[in-house]
């Protein structure tokens, strides 16, 4: 380890009960009650799977030598026998993405009881299959083979019949093996044994038929209907994503010292940090990488409840393959558990990340190029009370010259704090109109919440509606609307599963009915929809809570969050269907990057949320929830410095979503109320942040284009950095940032780990001082209240805005400058995205400009590659080049334009110390081509 030594310079309720509910949900503990959530222990399903005995002969592929591919070439389908049991399965082994992934599905044959089935609702449409062979076919299995032509590999997929397992390579690499340890678990559907009767079955003998906890009852009229698999993967040593948890960037291994990672969607409230716990939304993605490099991930599509174990051992692979030579290899084991469902598993094979990025892309959707404005700085806290308190936050900003792009309206906006959504409070906004509309004005908007849980009044026209057309979800036992507790008392709950309540659901986002006039532009945040239910089993909705077509709650938990969201984009893309819509949500699953921004809970304002956060985001970002972000300051307490809240807002630069968000019974905290050095200091920061939008859009686009997220580990970019594999305290911004910053309370030193790609020099720019650093190596850094650790990667083009605007929508055509740093090579790349920053017009009429910048021999030549070269009025206004060795003599622009004007003189500075060339005012657009010249 070389360690340097250097300085950065730089409403209330109408009942009782419901009063008791509030008070007791929001009583400040330290801590969450752990004892409202279930742990593996207490969970039926996953208690017998966690102590299934493994037997990996449990499980029988028959009739394996006659097995043929189905008629469209594309996959192939054969039976499992249980032989435990003596249930026989149905499974289907499918090629899909250009031979790039393989899906595995088993279901129970003509059960009475119908598996709930997400597929539809959740993946991307026309997911096109590839062409499949079978080779080496025999009485001990099979093996299935496909070309990934992108990567000019061939993956295959070896069965084996007896036990049954599937050895899953990317080219020639074993990744993953399924059913190695005999974990398979598959419970049928199984009549309820009647009173005195004795049960035929005996794979279950605990909390079969019914589960109680706490008090509450689950009657499980199914019975037991868990599945479960043990899958290996090879080579690997880290393992990341199945976000939500509030725990370290690389998995920990939990089997045999804590509960297994679980994934329930749940208000949880004042969340533990370093723990399996459940949180708010479900993403069940694992992505395995090591520095050979390699990158595979695997997806378990079921929105039941699931538990996921890990555990670590170096074994040798010729005791899992008879066929290959013993090699010492380390290996992540892990054991998915799902209550009830399909068993439907995608093995994504790379491999690199970056292509399991762009395959769970193509299975799940990317994040839509989202609105510029919501890049920007977000002030939100419960509760801004009135139109007097929004317009004096957005005139305050005004006033200390901080950046910011939206106010935000938590519940008590409502009529009369009532919590009735789709309502205003007509005393307190008396002005709602035109306090929406000066806001808009200044290219900023306004976000109001809407949760999902309706107040159960008659004569609130949301809930006669709902209660009178029958779109809410049932009770369990009776023919009645489920009935809970949430904010506004009693509630109850839109039954999203049915297609007619996600259209009436929509129909509420026309602007004539709310905010309530014609024109009227807002945008929204769902939260509360995992859904939270204060009166519900551990907070949330019963598991036995009926759906359309009889479908119990538990079968779709974890979608229910996506599907109310998803009515909101609807809905806001039917009534405004050319702007860009912005929406937050709080709970999620896979395919909810299509449509939202998430944020990470009720955090706290202390300085361990505040180190965890970086490892929080970058789980979310690398399974594809990338519009991700954490309230800054911390939702809950007051702050307990001003150090704190600076650092903060420091540290969340780069965050995807930067919002600062407050407790009600917490003190003010926008920027300005703060001493003036404190207020100074976050406006640097928030001012920061909007210098690089231009570079953060550019990412967002290429996100959407190709699913990289722009928020990234540093084993990403450096994936044969074995000293990058477990870094969650810094981060990387796209290809060409990485930031480290201080996370520590008066922390004096900072050892930063600085990367370096295989076989090249790789070289970090300090972007403030311009100090420039060896790749490979960890530095000891001093630092102070100021220092923001940002370095740029040698070899990259970063373009910038460095005008200041009150809002990011205002500087859509305000002039562009490069920040440029050489490589040892003396050379450089970068891209620009521009376009309206509002609408969909960059899709409908290809209104957009999107460019390459190539620095080479001295000269920087640029190439407008696609859209329309009159879709935005940027203009290049400077140029630094940090690594430039000799002041130049002379410094030509030639604009390749129709009208081929001459070169002309461009007017520069050089320091030698820094070995910095500035170059002033080009003044060419970014629709055409053209090239500097340096003599």
């Amino acid at each position: 380890m070389n360690l340097s030594t250097t300085k950065f310079t730089l409403s209330s309720t109408t009942t009782i009960l419901s009063i008791i509910l509030l008070i007791a949900f929001l009583n400040f503990n330290d801590a969450v009650d752990k004892s409202n959530f279930k742990t593996c222990e207490q969970s039926g399903f996953c208690k017998r799977n966690r102590n299934l005995q493994p037997k990996p002969e449990r499980f029988q592929l028959l009739d394996s030598e006659n097995i043929v591919p189905d008629s469209d070439m594309k996959s192939v389908s054969f039976q499992l026998k249980n032989i435990d049991t003596g249930i026989i399965y149905q499974a289907q082994l499918q090629s899909i993405l250009d031979g790039q992934t393989f899906r595995f599905r088993v279901d129970e044959i003509d059960s009475p009881k119908k598996r709930f089935d997400p597929s539809e609702l959740v993946l991307m449409p026309n997911i096109k299959p590839a062409k499949i062979s079978i080779v080496d076919q025999s009485t001990n299995g099979f093996t299935v083979e496909t070309i990934d032509e992108k990567n000019h590999q061939k993956n295959r997929v070896i069965i084996q019949a007896n036990p049954f397992r599937l050895d899953i390579y990317s080219g020639n690499d074993l990744v993953m093996v399924v059913n190695q340890r005999g974990l398979f678990n598959f419970e049928h559907y199984r009549r309820k044994p009647q009173e005195g009767e004795e049960d035929p079955n005996t794979d279950c003998t605990e909390m079969c038929w019914e589960e109680t906890f706490k008090g509450s009852t689950d009657s499980k009229p199914n019975g037991p209907m868990s599945l479960g698999m043990d899958v290996t993967f090879i080579g690997f040593e880290h393992v990341y994503g199945i976000p939500e948890h509030a725990d370290s960037f690389s998995l920990k291994d939990t089997k045999g010292t804590m509960d297994p990672y679980r994934l329930f969607n749940s208000d949880v409230f004042e969340y533990d940090l370093y723990s399996p716990m459940t949180l708010y939304g479900a993403y069940p993605l694992m992505i395995a990488h090591s520095i050979q490099p390699k990158t595979v991930g695997l997806f378990w599509l079921n929105p039941s409840e699931t538990w996921i174990d890990i555990e670590s051992s170096n074994t040798g692979i010729g005791s899992l393959l008879t066929n290959l030579v013993s090699e010492s290899k380390p290996n992540k084991l892990t054991h998915w558990i799902s209550e009830t469902g399909l068993m439907d598993m995608f093995f994504l094979l790379g491999p690199m990340a970056t292509d399991v990025m762009y395959q769970n892309g193509q299975l799940f959707g990317t994040t839509q190029l989202p609105p510029i404005y919501s890049i920007g700085y977000h002030q939100c806290r419960w509760n801004y009370f009135s139109d007097q308190e929004v317009m004096e936050v957005d005139e305050k900003a005004d006033l200390y010259d901080i950046p910011m792009d939206s106010i935000w309206l938590d519940v008590e906006y409502t009529e009369s704090r009532s919590k009735k959504y789709f309502t205003h409070d007509s005393i307190m906004f008396k002005n709602w109109q035109s306090m929406i509309q000066n806001l808009t004005s200044k290219g900023r908007r306004l976000i109001t919440i809407i949760d999902p849980h309706l107040k159960r009044e008659s004569g609130y026209h949301i809930y006669d509606e709902a209660s009178s057309q029958g779109l809410l979800t049932k009770d369990s036992k009776e023919d009645k609307d489920y009935e809970g507790w949430c904010w506004p008392g009693s509630s109850v709950w839109p039954d999203y599963l049915n297609p007619l309540v996600r259209e009436w659901w929509s129909d509420k986002f026309d602007p004539k009915h709310f905010p309530g006039f014609e024109g009227g532009i807002i945008d929204y945040w769902n939260d509360m929809n995992e859904p939270s239910v204060f009166s519900g089993p551990e907070i949330t909705a019963p598991r036995d809570m009926r759906h359309i077509d009889n479908v119990e709650h538990r079968e779709i938990h974890n979608i229910y969050g996506y599907l109310m969201t998803k009515s909101t984009w609807d809905g806001l893309l039917k009534h405004r269907p050319n702007l860009r819509p912005f929406i937050l949500s709080r709970s999620f699953f896979a395919g909810s990057q299509r449509n939202v921004a998430i944020w990470t809970g009720d955090n706290m304002s202390k300085w361990e949320h505040l180190k965890i956060t970086i490892a929080m985001l970058l789980s979310h970002s690398i399974v594809g929830i990338t519009f991700i972000g954490a309230d800054i300051g911390g939702f809950f307490f007051n702050p307990e410095s001003e150090e704190i809240m600076i650092r903060w807002y420091q540290a969340s630069i780069f965050h995807p979503f930067y919002r600062a968000h407050a407790h009600l019974d917490t003190k003010r905290r926008e920027p300005w109320v703060y001493s003036e050095f404190t207020r100074q200091s976050i406006r640097q920061s928030i001012r920061i942040r909007y210098s690089y939008l231009p570079y953060m859009y550019q990412l967002f686009y290429e996100n959407e284009q190709l699913g990289l997220p722009p928020f990234r580990p540093l084993w990403m970019e450096f994936p044969t950095d074995s000293k990058t594999l477990s870094i969650d305290t810094a981060h990387m911004l796209g290809s060409d940032l990485l930031f480290a910053p201080i996370l520590d309370k008066e922390l004096k030193q900072l050892d930063i780990y600085l990367p370096k790609k295989q076989h090249e020099q790789t070289f970090w720019m300090d972007v403030f001082s311009n100090h420039v650093y060896q790749g490979g190596q960890e530095y000891r850094f001093e630092v102070d209240i100021n220092s923001i650790p940002i370095f740029q990667r040698s070899g990259s083009i970063i373009p910038k805005r460095e005008r200041p605007r009150r809002s990011a929508v205002l500087a859509v055509n305000d002039p562009i400058s490069l920040q440029i740093f050489l490589n040892s090579n003396g050379t450089s790349i970068g891209f620009i995205y521009l376009d309206d920053g509002q609408t969909y017009n960059y899709q409908k009429q290809n209104a957009f400009i999107y460019g390459r910048f190539n620095y080479s021999k001295r000269t920087l030549q640029y190439t407008f590659e696609k859209g329309n070269p009159n879709s935005n009025r940027a203009w290049l206004e400077r140029i630094t080049i940090i690594g430039y060795p000799s002041k130049p003599n002379r410094i030509q622009l030639m604009n390749n334009s129709n009208d081929n004007p001459p070169p002309s003189q461009l007017a520069f500075k050089y320091d030698q110390q820094k070995h910095m060339l500035i170059i002033r005012k080009p003044a060419v657009m970014f629709g055409q081509n053209w090239q500097i010249k340096i003599n």
